[in-house]
């Protein structure tokens, strides 16, 4: 079984909301960096007028509510209700599992997909890395939604920590009824960028490991979709940033559109007075267009890092964008 690309797609956008900054949990590996991020949450009014401000009714336009963690906002419902009432195509609640405010009862399954997160097999591996009682709570809530007939997904960061578990992930998907599967690299961004452990997989093991657990949860009839990283010898690269509309939105009011940037005050656009200013001097939109034979420009100026050369000083392994995904479909 083999994965096919799944091509940018230039008449979609997708807007990457972070309605907060604030968790209840501590994993090891967050992303979020308040000194970058802020630590404010937005009010309603915020989140409605930010809905309107990026929905373009001319493009298919999902939006996915992120944190921290999202379910902790107490008008995250209302948010969901009004996206959908605005025309967003798809809306998508990223969440730990927790369910604050009792959102599956005040939501329907045809307001929004549900995609928790899981970082292990068993509470041994996952709660280590996520919190005590993390996954006892987190599989729990998984059943109640699937239960009550939401779209599940589940998304499984893959780090040093939890590579030799992950295939086992595929048996506990089929046992809670989970259909869709997000394994997702890890980003050296937050607190993965601070760490002295090396939390990030070899070339090797991600080429190796990955497609094998992707094909065995597609042949459990689970919908399989993992970052690509590592391009083909002659297959051309592509940057979202040039082929694609995706905005990552945070509390403070900067915009990205790269998710390798984040640590850094590299956002090409600005929320001010409710309006979305295109950032001048040097940001990560001048940086798009750059064309060097390591792949994307991003990885090579800000992890250098996962770039591995030969004596001859030809890279070893090209990197694509990282938001190029692969599938398994059943």
């Amino acid at each position: 079984m083999k994965p096919t690309t799944l091509e940018f797609k230039p008449q979609e956008r997708n807007i990457f909301f972070h309605l907060l900054t604030g968790c209840n949990l501590t994993c090891k590996h967050c992303y979020i960096n308040p000194s970058q991020h802020g630590t404010e949450t937005v009010s309603r009014a915020t989140m409605e007028t930010w809905l309107k401000l990026f929905y373009k009714p001319q493009k298919a336009t999902n939006v996915i509510f992120l944190g921290g963690e999202p379910t902790m906002h107490k008008d995250l419902a209302h948010g969901v209700k009004f996206a959908k009432e605005l025309g967003y195509t798809t809306v998508t609640i990223d969440t730990n599992g927790y369910v604050f405010h009792d959102i599956l009862d005040r939501i329907t399954p045809q307001d929004a997909v549900i995609s928790f997160s899981l970082d292990g097999p068993d509470a041994t591996i996952n709660d280590p890395i996520r919190g005590a009682g993390v996954f006892a709570t987190c599989t729990k809530n998984i059943k109640r939604a699937i239960g009550l007939g939401f779209d599940v997904s589940l998304i499984y960061t893959v780090s040093s920590m939890n590579l030799s578990h992950l295939q086992r992930m595929p048996e506990l998907l089929a046992d809670l009824g989970v259909k869709r599967f997000f394994i997702q690299v890890i980003g050296i961004r937050g607190k993965s960028a601070t760490t002295t452990k090396n939390l990030q997989l070899t070339p090797k093991e991600w080429l190796t490991i990955i497609p094998k657990v992707a094909a065995n949860a597609a042949r459990k009839g689970i919908h399989v979709i993992y970052p690509k990283v590592f391009l083909d010898e002659n297959e051309d690269f592509a940057c979202a940033g040039e082929h694609a509309e995706n905005f990552f939105i945070f509390p403070n009011g900067r915009v990205y559109q790269c998710p390798l940037c984040e640590d850094f005050p590299l956002h090409s656009y600005t929320i001010k007075d409710n309006r979305l200013i295109e950032n001048t001097g040097l940001n990560e939109a001048q940086l798009f267009t750059l064309k060097i034979h390591e792949g994307c420009v991003m990885n090579k100026l800000l992890q250098p890092g996962n770039l591995e050369y030969s004596r001859d000083g030809k890279v070893r392994h090209r990197i694509s964008c990282c938001l190029l995904k692969q599938e398994m479909r059943p």
